[in-house]
C-alpha cells in the first residue's frame, strides 16, 4: 500500500493536484502517522501565501516551505469517513468494525472521493471509478421512502457508497444533487453541469424514541437559530423520517458550480484525533487571527454557544463547528449546521468544549467577553484589531428578547410540548444573565 496521497483542490471549474501528504510512520498507524505535507512548486508558485480555498488549510499558507507534523495534517482527518459511512466502508473493504486507526489509511484512499469543501484525494477518485455503477436518479418521493429502487441501488454499491457518504456523523446520511431532469442522483454520480441543488439528506434510524424526536426538530431548530440572529442558510426540510439540508459548501456563480473550502475547528486549532476537543477560549483565539472579520466571527461564535446552552444541543464536539473559505480571500465561519436537542440523545451526551475556567454549563459571560478581548490582543508582529468588548455584549444582549419570544411562545415556534417544558428555564434564565452583563 502506498504510504502518500495527492491533494486534489477544485478551482476554477476544475480540479487541480495540488500536493502531497506523505507518511513517515507506517500507514497501521493510521492518523496518528507522522507526516510531510507539500504544495505543488507550480501552485505553490501561483498562489503564494494564500490561506483561502487556494490553500489545504488556513494554518498552512500556500508554499514552498513543507509542513512536517507529528500526526495527519488535521484538514485530512476531516476527510475521513466517520459514523455510518466508516461503518459501510469498512464492510465493503473487508476490514472489521473494531479496525480502528489501522483501517485510517485505506479509508482515506477509497472514502475521501466526495468530500464536503473543495478538496478530494486523487487515490480515493480512482477507487471509486474502478466501481461505478450506472447513473440513476429518484424521484423525491422515491429517496423519502427509501423505495425498492433506491434501496437496491444503494445495497448494488454497497449501501453508503465512499462516493455520496463523505459526511462525518452518526445518523445515516447521503450527499444527494438534484439535476435539471428534477430527479435526485448521489453526488458524485452526476456532472458538475447538470447539478441544480445540492443536499445531505440525514435518514432517521432504528426505533428510538429519542433519536425520532431529535431529528424532528432540526428544522424548527434551525429556524429558532434564524430569529436568534446566528448565520443560517436555508430552511431545512423534514419529510417522513428524511431530513434534507441544502448544501453551503457549493453555489452557482455566474452559471459554474463553485466548491468552497470548508475546515473543521478542530482544523483550525490543530486538535487532532476525536476525543480532545479545543476549549472556547482556543477556537477565538484562532478565530481572531485567520477571520477576515474577527470582531463578526468571534461575535456569532459567541451568540451559538448561547444559544448552544439555551436550547439543549449538548453535542458541541471540534466537528459541528466549521470555516469557510471562499477564493477572494474570505475566511469565516460557515453557517450554522448540527443544531438540534442533543440533551435528548439516550446516550447522554456532555458538553464538550468549555470555556476556561468559566463553564459549569452556566458561563459568566461578562468573564467571557473579558477573556476574548484579552486573547485578542496583537502580539509581537500581528496587526490585527482588538476585539470590540461593547459591542460583543450589544450583540450578546440582542439575544434576550429572542431567547424571551422562545420561552414564551416554544410550541407556537415548532417545539414539541415536552422540549419547550424543559427547556424554557433555561432559555429565560439565559434572558436575565444576558441583560445584566456589563
Amino acid at each position: 500500500m502506498t504510504a502518500s496521497c495527492t491533494i486534489q483542490l477544485h478551482a476554477d471549474d476544475a480540479w487541480h493536484d495540488i500536493g502531497v501528504v506523505t507518511l513517515f510512520g507506517t500507514p497501521d498507524e493510521g492518523w496518528r502517522a507522522r507526516a510531510y505535507t507539500g504544495y505543488d512548486v507550480e501552485w505553490a508558485v501561483r498562489y503564494q501565501l494564500a490561506r483561502d480555498a487556494h490553500a489545504m488549510t488556513c494554518r498552512f499558507s500556500v508554499g514552498l516551505e513543507p509542513l512536517d507534523t507529528p500526526h495527519w495534517p488535521v484538514f485530512l482527518i476531516d476527510l475521513l469517513p466517520q459514523g455510518f459511512g466508516r461503518a459501510e466502508l469498512l464492510h465493503r473493504l473487508g476490514l472489521p468494525e473494531t479496525a480502528e486507526e489501522r483501517a485510517d489509511w485505506p479509508l482515506l484512499l477509497a472514502g475521501a472521493a466526495n468530500s464536503i469543501g473543495n478538496l478530494r484525494i486523487k487515490e480515493a477518485v480512482d477507487w471509486l471509478a474502478e466501481r461505478q455503477g450506472p447513473q440513476q436518479g429518484f424521484t423525491d418521493e422515491e429517496v423519502v421512502a427509501r423505495g425498492d429502487a433506491f434501496s437496491e441501488y444503494l445495497a448494488a454499491h454497497g449501501f453508503f457508497v465512499a462516493g455520496s457518504s463523505g459526511v462525518q456523523g452518526e445518523w445515516p446520511k447521503l450527499l444527494m444533487t438534484r439535476a435539471d431532469n428534477g430527479l435526485l442522483y448521489l453526488d458524485h454520480t452526476l456532472p458538475d453541469e447538470r447539478a441544480i441543488e445540492h443536499y445531505i439528506v440525514k435518514f432517521g434510524r432504528g426505533a428510538n424514541a429519542s433519536l425520532a424526536q431529535i431529528l424532528r426538530h432540526e428544522a424548527p431548530y434551525m429556524a429558532l437559530a434564524q430569529r436568534l440572529g446566528l448565520r443560517v442558510h436555508a430552511p431545512l426540510e423534514l419529510r417522513d423520517r428524511s431530513l434534507f439540508i441544502r448544501r453551503f459548501d457549493r453555489a452557482r456563480v455566474d452559471g459554474r458550480l463553485v466548491r468552497f473550502a470548508q475546515e473543521s475547528i478542530a482544523s483550525l486549532t490543530g486538535k487532532a484525533g476525536f476525543g480532545v476537543v479545543p476549549s472556547h477560549d482556543e477556537v477565538c483565539w484562532h478565530l481572531v487571527r485567520q477571520c477576515t472579520d474577527p470582531q463578526a466571527e468571534v461575535a456569532e461564535y459567541l451568540c451559538r454557544d448561547v444559544a448552544n446552552l439555551a436550547l439543549g444541543n449538548k453535542d458541541n464536539h471540534a466537528r459541528n463547528t466549521a470555516l469557510q473559505r471562499d477564493f477572494e480571500g474570505r475566511i469565516a465561519l460557515t453557517p450554522l449546521y448540527d443544531f438540534a436537542p442533543m440533551y435528548l440523545h439516550p446516550d447522554g451526551i456532555a458538553r464538550r468544549i468549555r470555556w476556561e475556567g468559566n463553564d459549569g454549563g452556566q458561563p459568566d459571560w461578562g468573564r467571557v467577553l473579558d477573556a476574548v478581548v484579552r486573547i485578542s490582543v496583537p502580539q509581537t508582529a500581528e496587526a490585527h484589531v482588538v476585539l470590540d468588548r461593547d459591542a460583543l455584549r450589544a450583540r450578546l444582549s440582542a439575544m434576550s428578547p429572542g431567547l424571551r419570544e422562545i420561552a414564551d411562545h416554544g410550541v407556537d415556534l415548532g417545539l414539541e410540548h415536552d422540549v419547550h417544558a424543559f427547556l424554557k428555564p433555561g432559555l429565560e434564565r439565559l434572558a436575565r444573565e444576558l441583560d445584566a452583563v456589563r
